[in-house]
């Protein structure tokens, strides 16, 4: 079986009609990115979920993927005659019968951070043994470690954690972070996420990574007070919860906060500050991961 393929850029006010007539012309799958995806005028876009309708980029590649039966010609007609303010140009291409499986599980190598972990998909050889392996496969939650803010974090725990020390890991996503600072050696851990979805997603992997860590979904209260907190999430999440999670970290205690853009760090550093004194920032790729001591 094959599909057909069809491109073309539009502005952001005339996606969502684009998208229904697309849908209703037949389209299998639409696909929506920045036209000038990593390029140097690149525009980020952050939102949070359900926070109204949907924002897209100035300009936007749209991408519609069609059954090879299907008479193309005819959806660029239709799509002229009922967009007349559009000036479209059209590309197609068709695309074969594939192993997505495969295709995909090839994009994902092991990660190695500083040097003491590496994070290794279920279906890559463990190639270094004395390293701290984590097998993490990519799932529903976040967190593989090819992001910049885990790969921080993960820094973080590996330059804080040792065997006496309690961790919480708030925001756990896929657990990964929990899961690094239990093999690192620290004495308790525990993960929190608003998330039912990522609470599985770590119960799993904890499992598969034979670490045991309490999950706990934020509807339940608990008492911890943690020498080490880590919340990489985003910058309007922990905005909110600073005072929250300021009191999960015990008197001495210290903080990493992630998930924050370089141009975010005064703010939050504002925020965080009636509790804690903050440390040197460590960066990658214009995000963050903030450091702070209980005073």
């Amino acid at each position: 079986m094959a599909w057909i393929n069809l491109t073309f850029f539009a502005e952001e006010k005339d996606i969502d009609l684009l998208s229904e007539e697309l849908e209703s012309s037949g389209a299998l799958s639409i696909f929506i990115q920045d036209k000038n995806l990593n390029n140097s005028n690149e525009e980020l876009i952050f939102g949070e979920p359900h926070s109204g309708p949907n924002k897209f980029w100035a300009t936007s590649q749209i991408q519609a993927l069609f059954s090879d039966s299907v008479d193309i010609k005819r959806i660029q007609h239709e799509l002229i005659s009922n967009f007349k303010d559009i000036n479209f140009v059209f590309t197609t291409s068709f695309v074969s019968e594939t192993d997505w499986v495969k295709l995909s599980q090839s994009q994902f190598e092991p990660i190695c951070i500083k040097n003491r972990i590496e994070i290794v998909q279920s279906w890559n050889e463990i190639e270094n043994p004395k390293l701290i392996n984590i097998i993490l496969d990519p799932g529903l939650a976040f967190g593989t470690g090819a992001h910049p803010t885990t790969h921080l974090c993960t820094e973080w725990l590996i330059d804080n954690v040792s065997k006496e020390k309690k961790v919480l890991d708030y925001g756990c996503g896929s657990g990964i972070l929990a899961i690094a600072a239990h093999k690192l050696g620290a004495k308790i851990v525990k993960g929190v996420d608003i998330d039912p979805q990522a609470i599985i997603a770590s119960k799993e992997n904890g499992a598969v990574n034979q670490c045991d860590i309490q999950w706990l979904n934020t509807d339940k209260n608990f008492k911890f007070q943690a020498d080490l907190v880590i919340a990489n999430i985003l910058s309007s999440a922990l905005s909110v919860l600073a005072p929250l999670l300021a009191s999960y970290c015990s008197p001495k205690g210290k903080i990493a906060l992630s998930g924050i853009l370089e141009s975010q760090e005064s703010q939050i550093k504002k925020i965080y500050s009636p509790w804690f004194k903050f440390e040197k920032t460590i960066k990658n790729g214009g995000w963050i991961c903030l450091s702070g001591v209980k005073e």
